[in-house]
């Protein structure tokens, strides 16, 4: 585990409205991501397909400790099992929140047959108060690619898994990513 000393404060995320890739910036790292099938939005709703701008906290790691150690970090580190789900039902108490599956309302599965969420950081985004509709499951994690093109997310942040391993080694409970236009 990294210790926070050697923790960077902030990553920075740039990309353009409509624009599905963009690049991450941490300490003296800087590499292409996949960001939302909208690009970024100063106006993140739910299903709209855009990762928020903004500046958020990295609340959590999660991992398939089935499909990996857990890597070098200080963030907390909390193994996924196959009956974790995130709720996305914007009417639901439990919106933007961890769920147990299955569940009544409509809930993302974390456990996935592809290897996107092996890796994922919760991002505190409309978490701390969480309002109905203003996006759910904004996460940053590992990059789906076809031949070598980064692909699109559902509005999230993802990462090569080499690229990801690098940027997690520098993160802990005080990093944010900022979000923002380039």
């Amino acid at each position: 585990m990294t210790s926070p000393a050697n923790t960077a404060a902030e990553i920075v995320v740039t990309g353009l409205p409509g624009g599905t890739r963009g690049e991450l910036r941490a300490g003296n790292l800087h590499f292409p991501c996949a960001l939302g099938r909208a690009g970024v939005s100063a106006d993140k709703r739910e299903g709209d397909g855009g990762t928020p701008l903004g500046s958020f906290l990295l609340r959590e790691l999660r991992y398939r400790q089935d499909r990996m150690t857990p890597p070098a970090t200080a963030l907390p580190l909390v193994p996924i099992a196959p009956s974790d789900g995130w709720c996305d039902a914007p009417e639901d108490p439990a919106y933007n929140r961890p769920v147990r599956l299955p569940y009544p309302a409509s809930a993302e599965t974390m456990w996935r047959d592809d290897h996107l969420y092996d890796l994922v950081v919760v991002l505190g985004h409309n978490d701390d108060p969480v309002t109905p509709y203003a996006g759910s499951a904004v996460f940053f994690h590992l990059a789906r690619e076809e031949g070598e093109q980064l692909q699109p997310t559902e509005g999230c942040v993802a990462l090569r898994l080499d690229a990801m391993l690098r940027v997690l080694a520098l993160c802990g409970t005080q990093t944010r990513m900022r979000i923002e236009e380039a």
